[in-house]
């Protein structure tokens, strides 16, 4: 759902472009809480989430590029907002998606540059907020079970696309450059994004129930999951009595996970989008279809080495693909953790400054 240059007016592309640099803003703060974490017992400090993250947007980054077949001449592919948000947050989840659109159009061409706060906008601040908010919906009325984690991230996701889908249309109706049946436009969008979404919650489901299933800890919204055994004494339940509390989450390392991660982000986009479908994904089919493209403009870094997911001068699809696959999850993973791991070190140093300051306490 990559919207390109000249889909969207001068004027409204400017106010998604505010819209988008506030909700990176507010990311980057509320961020700070979640890459630092509440408790150094649940294995969230900042020297341990700040890479992770920078691995779930390289990740996405990854599967994005992985089109899969949705209807006759139609692909789709993850948008990645309701998987990041749910693996390290929200906020953070925001700047995943941010971090992946800003790669994607400079390096790759791929989304408009003049469009770029509305696909932060629609593809990172929509899908982020409603699959989180449905997330946490759920999870408040099931049980607390890793299985209804998984469940809530399947429809929080699957929700998520669509939802997109219908703010774009929004968005085209305020800044659309071309005159169309706004009442097809969303209709077909919608209807598409559907299908899509099934295919997003799929892969968001699957990816959080593997990752829950070797690392629970590592997992923003599995948060809190472990309830106390109970046992029945004398009719009545009560707590049992506390284990021995392991070693803390903290003290595990997770280098072996992240390599792992990276890994399989490598293999993913070197090799298997080989295989993508090469069908044009719902946006494209459907500006095709409606004219919305009438006016489309060509991409400002469309003479980039690493244009089209290609390596320039290299003849052989499969060698070239794979290559600009891989340099683009190096070049996400390392701009993503740069970018975390400076959020949460300045967490520290906001609690440092702090401590310093503040009076003594009374003797």
């Amino acid at each position: 759902m990559h919207v390109p240059d000249g889909f969207i007016n001068a004027p409204v592309s400017v106010a998604a472009g505010v819209v988008a640099v506030a909700a990176v803003g507010v990311s980057l703060r509320g961020a700070r809480r979640e890459l630092g974490g509440p408790s150094q017992a649940e294995g969230s400090g900042g020297e341990r989430t700040a890479p992770l993250a920078g691995l779930v947007a390289a990740f996405v980054f990854a599967v994005q590029m992985l089109n899969f077949p949705v209807a006759a001449g139609t692909s789709g592919h993850l948008l990645g907002g309701a998987l990041a948000a749910i693996l390290v947050g929200p906020y953070t989840g925001v700047l995943c998606v941010s971090v992946v659109l800003l790669m994607q159009g400079i390096l790759f061409a791929d989304g408009g540059l003049t469009a770029l706060g509305v696909n932060i906008t629609v593809m990172g601040g929509v899908t982020v907020v409603v699959a989180y908010a449905i997330f946490r919906g759920l999870l408040k009325v099931l049980p607390p079970t890793r299985r209804s984690v998984t469940a809530a991230a399947f429809t929080g996701a699957l929700v998520s696309v669509p939802a997109a889908a219908a703010a774009f249309t929004a968005v085209y109706a305020v800044g659309g450059t071309t005159d169309v049946p706004l009442a097809k436009v969303l209709t077909a969008m919608v209807g598409v994004h559907v299908l899509i979404g099934i295919g997003e919650a799929a892969i968001t489901a699957a990816t959080v129930g593997a990752v829950i299933a070797v690392r629970p800890d590592l997992v923003h919204g599995a948060r809190g999951l472990h309830t106390p055994l109970k046992l029945r004494v004398g009719g009545e339940l009560v707590d049992a009595p506390a284990a021995e509390a392991p070693a803390p989450a903290a003290h595990r390392s997770t280098r072996k996970f992240w390599l792992t991660g990276l890994v399989t982000a490598l293999v993913l986009a070197g090799f298997v989008s080989f295989y993508a479908s090469a069908s044009p994904d719902g946006l494209e089919k459907v500006a095709a279809d409606k004219g919305i493209d009438a006016k489309v403009e060509d991409h400002a870094a469309a003479g980039s080495p690493l244009a089209d997911y290609g390596v320039k001068d290299v003849e052989d699809p499969r060698l070239s693909g794979g290559l600009a696959g891989v340099i683009g999850v190096g070049a996400t993973v390392a701009v993503g953790t740069g970018i975390f791991i400076t959020v949460s070190r300045r967490r520290r140093s906001d609690e440092l400054t702090a401590a310093s300051t503040a009076p003594p306490a009374a003797g």
